[in-house]
């Protein structure tokens, strides 16, 4: 088996309303989307969301990563990544190259899984058949007060939800207090609730005031108090406060992850495979992860991570967003997108590959729409 060729594009799914988290505010989301095919008809698809660099991401998989790749087995998963990591590092390492990198990887376990006549969370390890999920929102809109706040966290508890995420850091401390303590309030003091703060806080001091306003209302974790690279201040307020510090959707191959774990800077762990390197990259971290103790939430994308959290015993929670919510839009070009079963679980896809199959004229059209962004 050979890879033929590889294919990247933009697409841009337009929101209805601008929504804003602590320090962003965003009117559609875009992703790179890659595919891989091969000699004898075998195609594997690869995606990473783009914060309005998907066009980025998508030519650098064609320009640098495409020579790589031709002519080579797509089963040999180990040795492409090395390859691919290691022949653009000198311009790469993390950010766009990692996701160019990302995309590929996902495309080729796509195509392997599928040769193997296996559900990929099968084909690594086949940990569990449905994994939990937690809804995630708590975004910034204009005119949703606290009342608003409320009913959106109503409406996850009926979608039979215990765990719920909102996101903090946009305003002062005494009004995030106030927030936090309305979703408490509405949740019921035995559901578990998460924070999410965006690297809202310029430093350790800071965020530690503000966590500490928070834990009043027994909050599980709080994600990226302060900036990623924060490594330092990071550590220090996880040390500072009762309650763990979440971070990794942003990080990079397993070596960021590895200085996170030592220094003590996160106590959970948030690997996206379409962000870190791929699943190739994403299982190495989160095994690293399990050698240690530290349980493993993935950010976003459940339709590719329900997958891996199925595959790992150190799993805690995939990170759900409903559609109608306007956050996170990948859905509108899945075919048959995951979804939870009504007790806050998603069961996990049983036909061979990753099980994401993406919507042709969806993709089609959205790419339009990406390029019309890029010509206004």
């Amino acid at each position: 088996m050979e890879i033929d060729h590889v294919e990247s594009f933009p697409v841009a799914i337009p929101l209805e309303e601008p929504v804003s988290f602590s320090n962003r505010t965003l009117t559609y989301r875009d992703h790179a989307i890659t595919y891989v095919r091969t000699e004898s008809g075998r195609e594997g698809v690869g995606y990473s969301l783009g914060y309005e660099g998907a066009g980025l991401i998508a030519d650098a998989v064609e320009s640098l990563l495409e020579p790589l790749v031709v002519g080579e087995d797509p089963r040999d998963t180990e040795r492409l990544w090395r390859e691919m990591f290691d022949g653009t590092v000198q311009i790469g390492r993390s950010g766009v190259l990692l996701r160019a990198i990302s995309t590929v990887d996902i495309a080729l376990w796509d195509i392997k899984a599928k040769a193997a006549d296996q559900p990929l969370y099968k084909l690594l390890g086949g940990h569990a058949d449905t994994v939990p999920a937690y809804a995630s929102g708590g975004y910034y809109r204009d005119e949703k007060g606290h009342e608003g706040l409320r009913e959106e966290m109503r409406r996850y508890l009926d979608e039979g939800h215990d765990v719920v995420k909102m996101k903090v850091g946009r305003r002062s401390i005494s009004e995030e207090a106030d927030r936090v303590a309305a979703v408490r309030d509405e949740i019921g003091s035995d559901r578990t609730l998460l924070l999410d703060a965006n690297g809202a806080w310029s430093g350790a001091t800071e965020a530690i005031r503000a966590c500490r306003a928070f834990e009043p209302y027994d909050p599980y974790f709080i994600e990226e108090p302060v900036m990623i690279d924060s490594v330092g201040a990071m550590t220090d307020v996880n040390e500072a406060i009762p309650y763990p510090v979440a971070t990794g959707e942003l990080e990079g191959p397993r070596y960021s992850f590895e200085r996170l774990s030592d220094d003590g800077a996160a106590d959970i762990l948030q690997p996206d495979a379409t962000v870190c390197g791929g699943i190739t990259e994403w299982l190495k971290i989160a095994h690293y992860a399990a050698a240690n103790d530290v349980r493993i939430a993935p950010h976003y994308n459940w339709n590719l991570h329900a997958s891996l959290l199925g595959a790992i015993e150190n799993g805690l929670w995939v990170e759900y967003f409903y559609r109608d919510m306007d956050v996170k839009v990948f859905d509108d070009i899945v075919e048959t997108p995951l979804r939870p079963d009504g007790t806050g679980t998603i069961p996990l896809p049983d036909a061979p590959g990753h099980g994401v199959q993406l919507d042709a004229d969806a993709l089609a059209d959205f790419n339009r729409t990406y390029e019309s962004y890029q010509a206004n």
